[in-house]
């Protein structure tokens, strides 16, 4: 007997692996779980993963995005955030949904775009992974050839940037290489824990204008 989509049950903090799905059940499965659900797809060479996030995974992906917002409204680049929007490409056989995505140094070619198509649009310049219910898996971004991505583990912030089709880590971000971004953003993460989202916010703008400032003198 075969099991029907809806009878899977994914509880919070776990994940779902379902081998031997191909491209055209990939998409079916997508259509039919919606936009409206908490759950998060990955899909990479018939592997298919189904992913239900914990409330800490949800608040850290929410205050490191601000964070990344406040960093670019600071420095003023233009920029377009697309949050968890699916990202596939058939010719690469891969989807992933990121936690949180942002168009920078590409934002201009996609801006207004109300759907995105891999196959002739580019993919987001930086996408952000919250890896406390599960250990994101590099290969579908490699194959979608998204530039830099950060993970965030609950402790640490690891960048990592693609070089020749493969990730390599790295203590320094490629879109803001004079900002010491593994260090702050896990810093100011903590203190949005104590003295509140929006003091932090606040604290961490501040912060950002007198590093550009000191750069100047």
């Amino acid at each position: 007997m075969l099991l029907e989509l809806n009878q899977l049950i994914v509880k919070a903090g776990h994940q779902l692996l379902i081998k031997d799905v191909s491209w055209s059940a990939y998409k079916r499965i997508l259509a039919e779980l919606g936009d409206n659900r908490s759950s998060r797809i990955a899909y990479s060479q018939g592997v298919l993963e189904i992913i239900a996030p914990l409330p800490e995974h949800e608040v850290a992906k929410v205050i490191i995005g601000d964070l990344v917002k406040v960093l670019l409204e600071e420095l003023d680049l233009e920029f377009w955030s697309l949050g968890s929007t699916t990202f596939d490409k058939e010719s690469m056989d891969a989807g992933t949904e990121p936690d949180d995505c942002f168009y920078i140094q590409n934002e201009a070619r996609i801006r207004g775009k109300d759907r995105i198509n891999l196959e002739i649009d580019l993919p987001p310049d930086l996408a952000l992974e919250i890896d406390i219910t599960s250990r994101t898996r590099f290969n579908n971004y490699q194959a979608l050839r998204v530039p830099e991505l950060w993970r965030w583990d609950g402790n640490r912030l690891q960048i990592n940037v693609l070089f020749n089709g493969q990730y390599v880590e790295s203590n320094i971000s490629s879109i803001f290489p004079n900002l010491s971004i593994c260090q702050v953003i896990p810093e100011y993460l903590m203190l949005s824990k104590i003295n509140g989202i929006n003091a932090t916010m606040k604290a961490f703008s501040a912060w950002i204008i007198e590093q550009v400032s000191s750069s100047l003198i």
